[in-house]
C-alpha cells in the first residue's frame, strides 16, 4: 500500500490526471478530442504492459486486491451513503443493501472460491488419452474494459470489475457521469486502495466512450441501454473483441388469480419502486385477470401509502430520478394510456410519485422502451394461454415474474417462455443469489455474470494436453501408409459408443 501511494506521489495516473485536467480545460472540442484519444492510448498502453509483466495473474495478487475491494466499501460506507443521497435522493437503507452488501458479497464469495476456480479441471479420459494429462486451465484474457452502468452506480461497475479482478486481468473502467457526487467517489477512492497501474478509470460523455471503443481491448463489458450496447458491439466487432451487454428489456409480471393479492402487491411495488424505479430487473408491466385487476390496484395503493405515506416527495425513503434528462424521459411516459394513482411531478426535484397506469396501447412509447422509472402498467388477459402469446411476441426480456399458488401455471410460463431470468412469487431477489448468473438472452443481452459466471466471463478456457512417447506403440496406426486395419483399429480405439465406455471394453 505505501509503495502504491509513493507512485501516485511521483507519478499521477492517467485516470487521475484526466479527472483533474478534464474539470479544468475550457471545453474546446478539438482540444479536449485530442487529449482525449491520446490519454486513451496511454492509458491501454500501461494497462498492456502491466498485464505483460504478470503480476495479476498470480493468487496471492488477485487475493489481495479483492480483499482492498471490501476495505474500500468498509471504510467508506457512509461516503457512499451520502454520495447517493445528493445523486438520486437515495435511502441509507437502499444503498447499503443494494450497492455496498451486494457488492461486498461478490468480493468476498469471489476471495472464498478464487483457489478453486484457478485450479485446472481435470476432463473424462477416453481410451486414445488414458496415459495423458488432460486439463483445462482458466487463463486471464487481457485488458478488461468495463463500462459501468448509471441506476446502480457502485454496484454495476464494481461487480464486474471484481470478476475481472479475480479472473486475473487488468481493467479500465469506464464510469458514468449521470450520478457525478458517486463517480466522483469512485475515482478518488479506487486509486487509493487498488494497484494503479492494474485498474485505470475514466469518466466522460456519450461521444468519449466512442472514442475509447475506437481502441482495442481483450474484452468489452457493457450495462445499459440498447442503443449504445449496439454500437459497443460494432466497435467491438472491428477488432474481432468478445463482449458481455446487460442491455435490459421489458419484464412481464403475470399475476395468477390464485395468489396472494396483498403478499404479491408488496413484493411487485417494492422491486417497481425501490430506487425510484430505476432498474433493470423491475417487473415493467403486469399482466393479469380482468376479475382481479381493481383488487389488485387497491393493494398496490394500499403499498404505496405503507411504503412512502400520504405524499412520497416528502418521504426519507421514496428516491428521485438520476438526471433531468432521466426524469423528462420517464415523465413521457405518464401520456401513455390512463394514471389510476401517482402521476405527480417535480421537475426541479426530479421528482415522480409511484404511478400505475390502466388502458395503455401495445403501441404506446411506454411498452416499447425500458422505463427504468416509477411507472408500471396493467393490462388485462383472458387466460394464462393469453398471456404467454403476449411475452413471446414480443423480445426475450431480462426477467420474467409469475405469481401464483398453483405449481402448474408457474411450470407453464417457464417452460414456454424464454428470459434472462425467472422468478416466482417474488420480484429482482434472484438477482441477490451470488451463485446465480445475471444476464440477458436475444435483445436482452449477450453473455452472463456475476460469482463464478463472472469468473469465467473474464476468462480463457485453455485446453491442455501433457502427452509422452511411451504409447507410440498404438499412436503409430495413425501415420501413412494407411491400411483399412489400422483403420478399424482406430475406430475402435476413438469412437464414443451409448452403451459401452472404453474402461469397460478394456
Amino acid at each position: 500500500m505505501n509503495k502504491t501511494m509513493e507512485n501516485m506521489n511521483a507519478s499521477p495516473s492517467p485516470a487521475r490526471w484526466f479527472r483533474v485536467l478534464r474539470r479544468s480545460m475550457a471545453g474546446e472540442s478539438p482540444i479536449r478530442k485530442s487529449f482525449t484519444s491520446s490519454l486513451c492510448e496511454e492509458i491501454l498502453k500501461n494497462s498492456q504492459e502491466a498485464f505483460s509483466s504478470g503480476r495479476t495473474k498470480s493468487y496471492p495478487f488477485r487475493l489481495k486486491q479483492l480483499q482492498a475491494m471490501v476495505n474500500l466499501l468498509d471504510k467508506h460506507e457512509l461516503e457512499f451513503v451520502a454520495a447517493l443521497e445528493k445523486d438520486m435522493h437515495k435511502p441509507k437503507f437502499e444503498t447499503i443493501l443494494s450497492e455496498i452488501t451486494t457488492v461486498r458479497n461478490e468480493a468476498i464469495y469471489a476471495m472464498n472460491n478464487l483457489e478453486q476456480w484457478m485450479t485446472p479441471e481435470p476432463i473424462q479420459k477416453s481410451m486414445t488419452s488414458f496415459l495423458d494429462s488432460c486439463f483445462v486451465k482458466k487463463e486471464p484474457v487481457g485488458v478488461v474494459l468495463i463500462i459501468g452502468g448509471w441506476s446502480l452506480p457502485v454496484q454495476l461497475c464494481l461487480i464486474p470489475m471484481i470478476g475481472a479482478m479475480a479472473a486475473g486481468n487488468t481493467v479500465v473502467l469506464k464510469l458514468s457521469e449521470t450520478c457525478s457526487h458517486t463517480a466522483d467517489l469512485l475515482q478518488t477512492l479506487l486509486p487509493l486502495h487498488l494497484d494503479n497501474n492494474c485498474y485505470q478509470l475514466v469518466c466522460g460523455e456519450h461521444t468519449e466512450l466512442l472514442e475509447i471503443l475506437e481502441h482495442k481491448f481483450d474484452h468489452v463489458f457493457y450495462i445499459g441501454d440498447h442503443v449504445t450496447g449496439k454500437q459497443v458491439m460494432q466497435a467491438a466487432a472491428k477488432h474481432m473483441t468478445p463482449v458481455t451487454l446487460v442491455l435490459g428489456g421489458k419484464n412481464p409480471c403475470y399475476v395468477d388469480k390464485s395468489c396472494d393479492l396483498a403478499v404479491t402487491a408488496r413484493r411487485i411495488a417494492w422491486a417497481r419502486f425501490i430506487n425510484a424505479g430505476q432498474n433493470s430487473l423491475a417487473p415493467e408491466y403486469i399482466l393479469c385477470h380482468l376479475d382481479i385487476r381493481d383488487a389488485l390496484i387497491h393493494e398496490l395503493q394500499m403499498c404505496i401509502h405503507e411504503f412512502y405515506g400520504e405524499n412520497p416527495q416528502e418521504s426519507q425513503n421514496y428516491g428521485r430520478m438520476a438526471s433531468v434528462d432521466q426524469y423528462r424521459r420517464v415523465k413521457d411516459f405518464l401520456l401513455c394510456g390512463q394514471v389510476v394513482f401517482g402521476g405527480q411531478t417535480d421537475e426541479n426535484d426530479r421528482y415522480i410519485a409511484p404511478t400505475v397506469l390502466i388502458d395503455v396501447k401495445e403501441s404506446d412509447p411506454v411498452m416499447k422502451d425500458e422505463i427504468l422509472g416509477p411507472v408500471l402498467p396493467i393490462f388485462t388477459v383472458e387466460s394464462l394461454e393469453k398471456a404467454i402469446q403476449f411475452i413471446n411476441k414480443r423480445e426475450r426480456p431480462l426477467a420474467i415474474y409469475v405469481f401464483s399458488h398453483n405449481p402448474q401455471v408457474i411450470s407453464e410460463v417457464l417452460d414456454n417462455t424464454c428470459s434472462g431470468s425467472f422468478c416466482s412469487n417474488d420480484s429482482m431477489v434472484q438477482s441477490l443469489y451470488t451463485r446465480l448468473p445475471c444476464g440477458g438472452v436475444g435483445n436482452s443481452g449477450v453473455g452472463i455474470y456475476g460469482g463464478k459466471f463472472s469468473f469465467d466471463a473474464f476468462s480463457h478456457s485453455r485446453a491442455c494436453l501433457l502427452r509422452n512417447t511411451a504409447i507410440e506403440c498404438v499412436t503409430y496406426l495413425r501415420y501413412p501408409p494407411y491400411a483399412e486395419k489400422q483403420l478399424r483399429l482406430m475406430q475402435w480405439a476413438t469412437s464414443i459408443s451409448r452403451t459401452n465406455k472404453w474402461c469397460h471394453i478394456l
